[in-house]
């Protein structure tokens, strides 16, 4: 396992095999490249890279406003620094965001795309509960361990106590500057008409009981992607990638190997 720090500060984890094309995590906001674990488990005969986005576990983040180009331009600069010409990129949550605006600018160097708990056209009242979680992380300057709960199953959560501590820790450690503009390109997230652009073979994954990346979202996005499937993980919620992860590597593989 290489692990290593870019020019710019991106700190990234690399498990170099024979495979010319890796699998490349990008995690969600408040997270870091620790929740891709069990998929770093699964694959370790495969390449694999996981890295902290911007703002996030060791990754620095400049100054001033960001996009999601910059956050795509992150990713173009890990791969150029470890001379890796085309991947398979899975993106979960907001990471899948950053996934789609890489794939609609770096196209060529996708192998296939899977999108992990991707949201599309939140209707008015899921825009309102979410803009209320930002004002309320805002004003408290603190992150809810109530989001635990939209993100597991009750039944894990009380069978895996030290899940719960990880991922609280995880949240607990966040800079809650660098947090709250990141958080706000995932609330205010409105570019959907690039999708267009996307041409690479495509999975979109969501949990059966996700509240917030909602299997009718994975479904509309499923129907205007040009060359994309759905997989529906049964008895998942957002992080079932974690809770679920025999079912998630399964799926990732069987795709990965179809378009390797």
């Amino acid at each position: 396992m290489i692990t290593g720090t870019t020019a710019s500060g991106t700190y990234y984890l690399f498990n170099k095999k024979d495979q010319e094309n890796p699998i490349v995590f990008i995690h969600g906001v408040g997270l870091t490249h620790e929740i891709w674990q069990p998929q770093f488990e699964f694959f370790n005969y495969h390449s694999t890279i996981a890295y902290d986005i911007l703002g996030h576990g060791k990754s620095s983040l400049r100054e001033g406003e960001i996009s999601f180009d910059d956050f795509s331009n992150q990713l173009i600069e890990l791969l150029d620094h470890l001379n890796i010409k085309k991947i398979h990129l899975v993106g979960f949550s907001i990471g899948s965001l950053i996934a789609r605006n890489f794939a609609t600018k770096f196209n060529d160097r996708l192998q296939s795309l899977i999108l992990l708990g991707s949201i599309y056209k939140r209707s008015d009242e899921q825009q309102k509960i979410v803009d209320q979680r930002y004002e309320q992380a805002k004003k408290e300057l603190k992150l809810s361990r109530q989001a635990l709960k939209r993100w597991f199953t009750d039944k894990y959560l009380k069978n895996n106590p030290n899940m719960y501590e990880k991922i609280s820790s995880i949240l607990s450690a966040n800079n809650m500057e660098n947090f709250l503009k990141v958080y706000e390109l995932f609330v205010f997230h409105k570019n959907d008409e690039a999708l267009e652009k996307i041409k690479v073979n495509t999975l979109v994954m969501t949990g059966e009981h996700d509240v917030g990346s909602t299997v009718e979202m994975s479904k509309e996005l499923d129907n205007i992607l040009q060359n994309s499937q759905l997989m529906i993980i049964k008895d998942g919620k957002h992080l079932c990638g974690i809770e679920c992860a025999d079912e998630v590597n399964l799926v990732i593989k069987k795709f990965v190997e179809q378009n390797d």
